[in-house]
């Protein structure tokens, strides 16, 4: 009797333990499409990041210099110029540009009550001594108190920073002062391009090809260069080729009620430009 009654609280425990892990929820297992999808999810958003023009963070300056032994800064604003230095900000009125012949260096030449200074911009290649990162220009500035005799000359890096308005989609509205349609260009797609000023590039169609390219660009001045496409013909290639020799000539922009303007000293709106909402 004593085994009987044993066996049987025995069973009951067992069944009762099976009928609770019944009960219990069971912990969702990962799977590789739920990886898959925050995977995803990563990417997407670091591409986002890259996307994001990084000049849109700027200071309202539109060139900026630095170098090391000593550390010096230098902005150049609409308004103003800004030198930095270990022991000063000095804040002075702009100046107009003095060119050389080949139009590789400029040089500010500014002189106020309290400062004079000197500053050169050459278009040569210049390295950071300490990050090793590579600028398009070599900058010297000369500056000088004029209640002292010492002059101190800093040597450093610099570029021009691309107006993040440029940052977008844009679709050719007009050519050479005439409307645009889609007919004109075999009925396809308007030409159209996007910008990308982190690493002034732009690519998109010129109305029968991909195009590619570099921007270089400096305050007012913006050329589209080394442009680059695809070889597939089309009935009319008039109007494309029209188009890449009317990018190519332009050197100067406007931006105004959301359209890209650009002209050239010879011709004003050689292309107008919407952007893309």
């Amino acid at each position: 009797m004593k085994k009987l009654v044993t066996i049987s609280c025995a069973a009951l425990l067992i069944f009762g333990c099976i009928e609770k892990k019944k009960q219990e929820p069971a912990e969702p297992e990962a799977t590789e499409a739920s990886e898959e999808i925050t995977t995803d999810t990563i990417k997407t958003e670091e591409k986002r990041r890259e996307m994001e023009p990084i000049a849109m963070k700027i200071d309202g300056s539109y060139f900026k210099a630095t170098g090391t032994e000593p550390f010096w800064g230098l902005k150049f604003f609409k308004d103003k110029v800004e030198l930095q230095t270990m022991e000063d900000t000095i804040t002075t009125p702009p100046s107009e540009a003095i060119k050389a012949q080949d139009g590789n260096i400029k040089m500010f030449r500014i002189q106020t009550e309290a400062t004079q200074m000197d500053v050169i911009i050459s278009n040569k290649e210049c390295t950071n001594a300490m990050s090793g990162e590579v600028f398009p220009y070599t900058v010297t500035v000369s500056y000088k108190n004029t209640a002292e005799d010492e002059t101190k000359v800093y040597e450093g890096c610099g570029s021009y920073i691309t107006d993040y308005r440029l940052h977008d989609i844009w679709v050719l509205e007009a050519m050479n002062g005439n409307a645009v349609s889609k007919e004109e260009f075999g009925g396809r797609d308007l030409p159209n391009m996007e910008i990308n000023i982190n690493n002034n590039r732009f690519s998109g169609y010129s109305g029968c090809n991909r195009m590619t390219g570099g921007i270089f660009y400096e305050e007012d001045l913006l050329r589209f260069t080394q442009v680059a496409s695809t070889r597939m013909a089309c009935p009319s290639m008039d109007k494309e080729n029209e188009f890449l020799s009317a990018l190519q000539a332009s050197t100067s922009y406007k931006l105004e009620n959301n359209r890209l303007y650009l002209s050239n000293p010879s011709e004003e709106n050689l292309l107008v430009f919407k952007k893309m909402d």
